[in-house]
């Protein structure tokens, strides 16, 4: 099967049927994606195929219209823009911060942003850890998401302290969820979060392990989190 017919079948069954358009907008950003990649790492998996299910259907699998719907959305270590970008081709209302810390990668999601025409996109050069220091962007998101970045404790505190009081964070993992999210009650807890839910859920055609851990933000960040850049990795909570 080709990209798009891959695409078209795996959402669909995963709940998210795609419009002509953005089928279109899918394959224009898979392109860009696989050309970038020839000289700038983006990605392993360089399959049209896989790419559709490995990169496109996940990211979508976080969503949640009444969480997402019209909503201000962070994407922390979005790399190649996994899960943000995807997710605003799928719903166009929401309004996303692309955060990154390597400018490169930054060059590539704005050439996606304006060949797709996506508006509403920012594309931020920051470390996490920074990003949650700077009064602009502290607790000013509804939702705040991250795809494989860190160990949970970890990305607790990259996260959580973007997320307004009453937002939600969401850390989508891969097979080692369940210890991870063992690992970072305590964590959660410090940095005014509160663990909601482990949704195991599937890609088509795949058996492997992943999750998706909801995180509500239920009080303010104390104003020493999060810690300077590399300390929160050195010294988990």
């Amino acid at each position: 099967m080709s990209f798009r017919e891959t695409l078209e079948q795996a959402a669909a069954q995963a709940g998210f049927p795609l419009t002509g358009e953005q089928l279109d907008r899918f394959q224009q950003y898979t392109d860009l994606l696989l050309e970038t990649n020839k000289s700038l790492n983006l990605t392993a998996i360089t399959d049209p195929e896989e790419v559709a299910l490995k990169h496109m259907v996940d990211s979508l699998l976080v969503y949640n219209p009444k969480t997402f719907h019209n909503h201000t959305i962070a994407d922390v270590g979005t790399g190649a823009g996994f899960p943000g970008i995807p997710l605003k081709i799928y719903d166009p209302s929401m309004r996303v911060t692309l955060i990154d810390s390597l400018q490169k990668r930054l060059n590539f999601l704005k050439q996606v942003v304006q060949e797709l025409g996506l508006g509403q996109v920012r594309c931020l050069h920051a470390r996490a850890e920074n990003a949650g220091q700077d009064p602009a962007l502290r607790e000013k998101f509804d939702v705040v998401t991250a795809r494989a970045v860190a160990a949970l404790p970890v990305l607790a505190e990259y996260c959580l302290p973007l997320v307004r009081v009453g937002g939600t964070f969401y850390a989508m993992k891969g097979r080692h969820f369940q210890e991870e999210t063992d690992e970072a009650h305590h964590a959660v807890e410090v940095l005014g979060g509160k663990i909601k839910e482990v949704r195991p859920v599937t890609l088509p055609g795949l058996d492997d392990q992943r999750a998706i851990i909801t995180i509500e933000k239920v009080r303010h960040t104390p104003a020493q989190y999060p810690r300077k850049a590399g300390t929160a990795s050195k010294k988990p909570l």
